[in-house]
């Protein structure tokens, strides 16, 4: 049986903070492999500064040219319209093993959201969700951050979620379970990036030098 992660997002453009989590959550998961899912049309984000998908996907694939257990997947872009999640999920369901075990990885900001995204109470019946949130240096923020999480579960998805510390997340006896991860905290953002690199600012060390060749090469973000 082979464990799969499923990781969305625009990636525009992906950065170190992208990598170290997925690895993380990788390692921690023991995941066989991780799809790494730019989207076309993201119906939650501003698409402005949003550049070429096949320059967004050439950047993936170099970032983790070295692994074979990251792999970029364009299903996103060969659809039509807004890139849902629901139909991604669906698309994976449909041509992996039937006994391939999926988990969605997605972060906190994005996963107290959830509640608008297409379909999503059928998500919470399809696969089970890994929520990564990024331990601040103050204790104190870390329980603020899973008492917000775990009030969000409750009230917006179903109150019959109950948490349990032996799994580290929260279980459902009808829907599937809503993991709790912990990743390094990585001050990068890609808006920042692209800031950065239209002042004519270096972005060495806050993506992968590889990809930071490829930006400067075709002008990315100018």
């Amino acid at each position: 049986m082979k464990r799969i992660g499923l990781f969305g997002g625009t990636f525009n453009p992906i950065h170190m903070g992208h990598v170290q989590v997925i690895q993380e959550v990788k390692k921690g998961f023991d995941l066989d492999k991780i799809f790494i899912i730019p989207s076309a049309l993201p119906p939650h984000k501003e698409t402005a500064g949003l550049i070429d998908a096949l320059d967004r996907i050439e950047m993936i694939r170099l970032a983790f040219s070295d692994d074979p257990d990251f792999v970029v997947s364009d299903v996103e872009l060969k659809r039509s319209g807004f890139s849902y999640t629901i139909d991604t999920v669906y698309h994976f369901k449909s041509i992996l093993p039937e006994n391939t075990e999926l988990f969605f990885i997605v972060g906190s900001d994005a996963f107290l959201e959830v509640d608008t995204w297409k379909s999503f109470k059928d998500l919470f019946l399809l696969i089970p969700f890994i929520v990564m949130y990024r331990a601040p240096a103050e204790q104190r923020n870390t329980v603020l951050q899973w008492k917000n999480l775990g009030n969000y579960i409750k009230f917006r998805i179903s109150d019959r979620y109950k948490y349990s510390a032996s799994r580290s997340g929260y279980i459902h006896d009808e829907k599937q379970p809503v993991f709790l991860f912990e990743v390094t905290p990585v001050d990068i953002s890609s808006t920042e990036i692209r800031e950065r690199i239209s002042k004519g600012h270096t972005i060495r060390s806050l993506v992968p030098e590889i990809v930071e060749d490829l930006i400067k090469t075709k002008g990315l973000y100018l």
